[in-house]
């Protein structure tokens, strides 16, 4: 199957696992299904931020994104993570970027409260979505036509899937490989990230 483009959108004050945990899925897959003999490598996953280079996530962690949103490579999968999110949503220029992906990429998805980037966006309009527990209740004030679900780790409405809170993104990334490739590719990498995969919702 040809190599799928994979890019996690970051900020500064990022929460650090909603994009290390998708990364690790998605080139822990790779390296699992090259162990397999598969030909060609299932995905290239890339950071993406504002400006590039170095963004400061939570707690004063620093990573560097290898493109800013004017020089990443054609993506087939975008996904916008949480955090502090606030500055973000008020920014016409990463939010019409978001919106402009989301008609070029196969696979629109959002790890905790980047869910409120893709309502900003207009994603998410009267979607079927969730979001960290802890910010439901601002997403339904925020968006009053979004159908916010509880309890659930993520919510797949065809193109768009949302997950909860931060290690919520794990489980919607290996949903994701699932998905992009098969089962058994995500249940491998689960093993091989000796991370209990919650298959259901």
């Amino acid at each position: 199957m040809q190599t799928k483009s994979i890019g996690i959108y970051v900020y500064d004050n990022a929460e650090v696992l909603d994009f290390s945990g998708p990364f690790e899925v998605f080139t822990t897959a790779t390296r699992v299904a090259n162990i397999d003999g598969m030909t060609n490598a299932p995905f290239n996953t890339c950071l993406i931020s504002e400006h590039g280079n170095i963004v400061t996530a939570r707690a004063g962690y620093q990573v560097v994104s290898q493109y800013s949103i004017d020089d990443h490579p054609p993506l087939d999968v975008l996904i916008v993570v949480g955090g502090v999110h606030d500055d973000e949503m008020n920014k016409p220029n990463v939010i019409n970027w978001i919106a402009k992906q989301n008609e070029l990429v196969g696979l629109i998805a959002s790890v905790c409260t980047g869910a409120f980037l893709l309502a900003q966006a207009k994603i998410i309009t009267n979607h079927n979505v969730t979001t960290h527990w802890d910010d439901q209740a601002d997403l339904k004030v925020k968006f009053p036509r979004l159908s916010v679900q509880e309890n659930i780790r993520w919510v797949d409405e065809g193109k768009i899937i949302t997950s909860g809170g931060i290690s919520a993104g794990i489980d919607m990334s290996l949903y994701l490989v699932s998905r992009l490739e098969r089962l058994a590719l995500a249940n491998k990498t689960a093993r091989q990230m000796e991370f209990s995969w919650s298959k259901q919702k």
